[in-house]
């Protein structure tokens, strides 16, 4: 089967570090060819995968006009070469299907974050033919399911690059991993770490905007108890997630999915976090512990060892491997 994956170009596929969108989108097109399938990458310079890859756009902040350039490319490019292939998988914008939402090719477009309604209801009073709108979480899905064909397929992560640590001391370090942004609850898992006399390690990326980092986070690291590592590559989260006791996820939003969360998963390390958004999914009674305030994640932090490190692992394999979650999306249309 021939399949062309879509990304905008925001980051390159796979990222170097930060971009959870962008390596999803990177695995599905190895699975795609591990699977045989002939696979060409639409996305941003610097992209590759083991098919063919074609970039446009540009991996900076772009302007309005940059950006309506883009998706004149996307059209003219789908225009002329949409019979070649048999299946459209869309992870960008939505507009990028106009030129094809009559024409007979397979599509999925594909939502990791939450979704524009307006956009939803626009597109499905047009003239369509085979598509079907993803959401990474039942959630994601909820948000955006007003008309056309849903499907939830959750995210996933190669497994076979995570090594799992199936025991760690009592007094082993907890884990923060994400954007130092207030939303994703930083301040809280700092919190959390003092209460319990843990260390804290904390790998993220710092954003454009360093306000929220630099008044609330930074004046509490002090290399000891609370130590931040700066954005992580894949080795490194590897590393760091399997020492942890738990991590911690005190999101202050809806979370779509959190791919984090299996990433710690993967190494055998539970996950303990406020029960919003994706986590009610995402998170089992062995996979880790939801709570719903600081003081309830202060004392599952006393009882996380209770829980298998192993069956945690193969749990999360069992739901959230890339080659799971490859072959979820191809059974949309029935063509596995």
């Amino acid at each position: 089967m021939r399949i062309l994956l879509i990304m905008n170009p925001g980051l390159p596929v796979p990222p170097v570090l930060y971009g959870g969108i962008e390596r999803i989108v990177y695995l599905l097109a190895e699975e795609y060819h591990k699977l045989g399938h002939e696979v060409t990458l639409l996305s941003g310079p610097d992209s590759y995968c083991s098919g063919t890859t074609i970039t446009f756009g540009n991996n900076s902040k772009t302007s309005k006009w940059t950006r309506n350039k883009e998706i004149y490319f996307v059209w003219k490019y789908l225009t002329n070469n949409h019979k070649a292939f048999d299946l459209i998988h869309n992870f960008g914008r939505l507009v990028y299907f106009l030129p094809v939402l009559n024409k007979p090719v397979f599509k999925l477009m594909t939502y990791e974050r939450p979704v524009s309604k307006s956009g939803i209801k626009i597109v499905s009073a047009l003239p369509v033919r085979n598509l079907i709108f993803t959401g990474c979480s039942n959630f994601c899905v909820s948000t955006g399911n007003v008309s056309g064909k849903w499907a939830t397929v959750y995210n996933g992560v190669d497994f076979s690059q995570y090594q799992l640590n199936d025991t760690v001391k009592d007094d082993a370090p907890l884990m923060f991993l994400g954007r130092m942004e207030k939303i994703k609850g930083l301040h809280t898992a700092i919190k959390v770490a003092k209460a319990t006399g843990h260390k804290l390690i904390i790998g993220g990326n710092i954003p454009e905007n360093p306000d929220y980092f630099k008044t609330e986070i930074e004046p509490q690291i002090d290399n000891d108890q609370i130590k931040y590592l700066g954005p992580l590559n894949d080795g490194q989260k590897n590393e760091y997630l399997g020492q942890a006791k738990a991590l911690l996820f005190p999101i202050e939003w809806d979370e779509p999915f959190g791919i984090v969360m299996i990433e710690a998963m993967a190494c055998g390390t539970p996950v303990i976090a406020f029960n919003r958004g994706s986590v009610t999914e995402v998170i089992t009674q062995q996979t880790g512990l939801k709570v719903n305030t600081p003081d309830e994640m202060i004392a599952a932090v006393k009882e996380v060892n209770k829980l298998n490190r192993r069956t945690c692992r193969n749990l999360a394999e069992r739901n959230f491997d890339i080659s799971v979650i490859a072959h979820e999306y191809l059974k949309c249309f029935k063509i596995v």
